[in-house]
């Protein structure tokens, strides 16, 4: 359905947690009125407070209800909205949830279903791009082991396979000999179908250390695409990003701009419109490779706002009622750095084992550049039923060494407490201090941001560290407040609340 017409009157925001939130303000600024969703144990969420309105609509359970397209459908109906905006994840990027839309007369906030099927499929995507002259990773496909092993000895190893239907670091497994295929397979398989519900996975020559840079497109119902420039997404851990930044520090803008025509002939191939990103590797020498697109709001896109004064929320809106784009490529400017940071409840100390509990204390950081989208308050439950990024942490700078700066004062400020989060990370794991003469030479671009890894060794052992130190500095403080209270006399030592000693209340 392509839909023409006003501004919407409300919205109904099929999604939760912080980016459910972030929605929620630009609808508001819009003077659109908005409608959440939740589940059982989500009542209570920040989400829920902030709409004009909220609907239960079901269990726990995602697909009893962030994944039931016939009960979003019906709440949509009974709240009286015109449109749905789905945000990312859950059904962001599924056609049949955009058919239905259609069918019901509701409009839906992202692209058409047409160019959903196309580029939700990895190895659709990939043959697409291939007709539209875009280059892409040497791979093929992987129905049976024995295809798998043709397909890798074609490649040649090592190769990783990824599963087609999905993204964000599930069903994907690197392997480096023949004989580790087979096993790695079946996991991958077995991944892809609990994430996605579709097993279907294939192989990629695996391009050791690239960069992962994407780029941000944009486009409206009468085919008129730009591109918002990059964004350099290699710091990843569990094939899960936690760090992203723009620019590039190793792209130069003519190689940008190239990536960015790509990208843009791409999404007018499929005809595509709203926002997307199409993700690249980047190789060291400056060559390129397609990887995937995502048809919806990227989780990283505060760093793009950042830097060319987009709402990339509201142009979603906007062009989903049918208003034209308004705007040239080349009146599209960028100005400084912006770099975010994942918050997660997650606990270091135990490979960053998720950390669902209630928040007791929650201090998000402020000041001048410093934005934090953020899902949770002081007494919300941050449950374990659905993924553990609690809020995001952007900032901006009018260089990448101030913006660096910005992050780390930020990342100090961040309080929380109640769970166990990744702010344990010190802020230096952003940008290891060299120790050496030799490593202050060092470019930033020699760095390991390897993206087919769970982590830069050098980032995995000063997490170690760092969480070992603090450990081990709260003990000595414990110990030594402990024997500094055992050496005081009875009378000397602090008063309880009724305003007598220890002894006296005994």
């Amino acid at each position: 359905m392509k839909y023409k017409g006003p501004v919407f009157r409300k919205v109904l925001i099929a999604n939760r947690g912080e980016i459910a939130v972030r929605i929620t303000r630009t609808l508001h600024e819009m003077g659109i009125r908005t409608a959440a969703m939740y589940s059982d144990t989500d009542h209570k969420n920040l989400h829920v407070r902030m709409a004009d309105e909220a609907h239960g609509i079901g269990p726990a359970v995602a697909k009893e209800s962030y994944l039931n397209v016939e009960r979003i459908l019906d709440t949509a109906k009974r709240c009286g909205a015109d449109a749905i905006h789905p945000g990312y994840g859950f059904l962001s990027e599924n056609a049949d949830f955009r058919e239905a839309c259609d069918r019901a007369g509701v409009a839906f906030i992202g692209p058409p279903a047409s160019a959903m099927r196309v580029m939700g499929s990895k190895t659709g995507a990939c043959a697409k791009m291939v007709e539209a002259g875009v280059l892409i990773t040497p791979g093929g496909s992987a129905t049976t082991l024995e295809e798998a092993l043709a397909t890798a000895e074609r490649v040649g190893y090592p190769v990783m396979l990824k599963a087609a239907m999905g993204g964000g670091g599930k069903g994907m497994r690197l392997v480096h000999h023949p004989e580790e295929l087979g096993a790695a397979l079946e996991r991958a398989r077995s991944e892809a179908l609990r994430a996605f519900g579709d097993g279907t996975v294939y192989i990629e020559k695996a391009i050791l250390r690239p960069r992962h840079v994407e780029i941000q497109v944009l486009g409206d119902q009468d085919g008129n695409v730009v591109h918002l420039f990059e964004r350099d997404c290699s710091i990843q851990r569990r094939h899960q990003k936690v760090v992203e930044e723009t620019p590039c520090p190793i792209a130069s803008p003519e190689l940008i701009a190239k990536m960015g025509e790509v990208a843009v002939r791409g999404a007018q191939a499929v005809g595509y419109f709203s926002a997307g990103t199409f993700e690249f590797l980047l190789g060291q020498d400056g060559s390129f490779y397609f990887l995937e697109m995502n048809t919806r709001l990227q989780v990283e896109h505060p760093i793009t706002e950042w830097v060319t004064g987009f709402d990339l929320v509201r142009e979603m809106v906007r062009i989903a009622a049918g208003e034209r784009r308004g705007y040239e490529q080349s009146a599209i400017t960028r100005r400084g750095a912006s770099i975010e940071c994942r918050v997660y409840a997650e606990d270091p100390r135990r490979g960053f084992m998720p950390s669902p509990g209630r928040i007791e204390a929650l201090r998000a950081p402020s000041g001048p550049w410093v934005r934090d989208d953020g899902g949770y308050y002081t007494g919300a439950a941050v449950p374990s039923d659905y993924d553990p990024q609690t809020a995001k942490l952007s900032v901006w700078g009018p260089n990448r060494e101030i913006a660096l700066a910005r992050m780390r004062r930020a990342l100090r400020e961040y309080v929380v407490t109640g769970i166990d989060t990744n702010l344990r990370v010190p802020p230096e794991a952003l940008e290891p201090r060299p120790r050496s003469a030799r490593a202050r030479t060092t470019p930033a671009s020699s760095r390991s941001t390897n993206p087919t890894c769970s982590a830069t060794p050098t980032f995995r052992r000063r997490t170690r560290r760092a969480c070992l130190r603090r450990s081990r500095s709260r003990c000595t403080a414990r110990r030594a407040s402990l024997a500094s209270r055992a050496r005081r006399p009875s009378q000397e030592r602090p008063q309880g609340r009724l305003g007598c000693s220890s002894t006296e209340r005994a």
